[in-house]
């Protein structure tokens, strides 16, 4: 019986030696999979900062050009409102005469 108690010792303790093993080689894998996705995370990261701030100098670029149109029309009306301005005070009767004829074609498109 002696001989079979230290071959059941020897067993155990050759069990246990490997479930100890087991048991590092997952708190290594563990370890890994973790800087895995630390780096995954950082490069997500980067790549979101990256992608906002391509989006925030495209819509600047957009409200800029928005801005600079914006005033060229503005500017447009404003010249147009001085001409006609000007061809009022200039010739007051063919502004009279012009109006009276767009009143009574508009006039004439309002009826049918």
């Amino acid at each position: 019986m002696g001989m079979q108690d230290m071959m059941d010792k020897a067993s155990y303790d050759r069990l246990e030696k490997d479930v100890a093993r087991v048991k590092d080689d997952i708190s290594d894998l563990a370890e890994q999979i973790t800087d895995a996705l630390n780096t995954i995370a950082g490069s997500a990261r980067k790549q979101a900062r990256s992608g906002y701030k391509q989006a925030r100098a495209n819509v600047d670029q957009v409200v800029g050009d928005l801005s600079d149109r914006g005033s060229a029309i503005l500017d447009a009306a404003m010249s147009a409102e001085e001409t006609l301005e000007d061809v009022v005070a200039e010739r007051p009767l063919v502004t009279i005469g012009l109006a009276l004829g767009l009143g009574f074609l508009i006039g004439a498109t309002w009826r049918r």
